[in-house]
Order: C-alpha cells, then structure tokens, then sequence
C-alpha cells in the first residue's frame, strides 16, 4: 500500500487506541459496554420489527446473516497465531464477538419473555 498521509494518520490512530487498551481495566470495560449494546441492540430491534408486525422475518434474517458472519470472522482468525498486524484487529473482533453474544442473549430473553 502507498504511505500516504492518510494512510499514516489511520496507522498511528489505530496504534494509539491498540495501546491504550492494553490496560486491563479498560479493555474490559470497553468489552462489557460492548456486550450492553448489544442487549440494548437486541431489545431494540424487536420491539421496532414487531411493532408493525411485517419486518420480523427480514430482521431476523439479517441478524442471523450477522451472527454468522462474526462467528465466521472471529473463529477463523481465533486458531491462527497472531502478528503485529493481526494483533492490532483482535480487540475490534473481540469487541466485536462480545457484541454478537449481547445481541443473541438479548434475543432469548424477549423470547422467554414473549413465552410467559
């Protein structure tokens, strides 16, 4: 790829963040807030496509296209050793991952609430 100035800037800006979430403490918590927007997502999601009752079917086909895209994204990558370049994604995918998880409990937990 050419260096440009923009391509510097992006380099440098992810590299900052990749260091920044090193600590512990705040990569767990951008992962937790990762996991309640993803709950919030799910909760939101299902009240808006079954408010009109003709977009349940699309919307649940596009979260499963979702969920399986991620899976396939973060569970290809989880065997393979990482890089310096690697290593600079795998929060983005985690975050990522952990979105997914919030997104599918959320979805169980309207089920069981539509249920009782």
């Amino acid at each position: 790829m050419q260096r440009t100035r923009f391509n510097t800037l992006v380099t440098a800006a992810s590299d900052r963040l990749s260091e920044l979430f090193t600590n512990p403490w705040r990569r767990n918590a951008l992962l937790l807030i990762s996991l309640l927007f993803g709950v919030f997502m799910g909760s939101a999601v299902v009240t808006t496509a079954g408010q009109a009752a003709r977009q349940d079917v699309p919307a649940s086909a596009i979260l499963l296209l979702f969920t399986e895209v991620v899976s396939i994204l973060v569970y290809s990558r989880a065997g393979r050793g990482f890089s310096k370049e690697k290593k600079r994604f795998a929060l983005w995918f985690e975050v990522l991952n952990i979105f997914k998880i919030g997104l599918a409990y959320s979805l169980y937990l309207e089920a069981f609430k539509l249920g009782s």
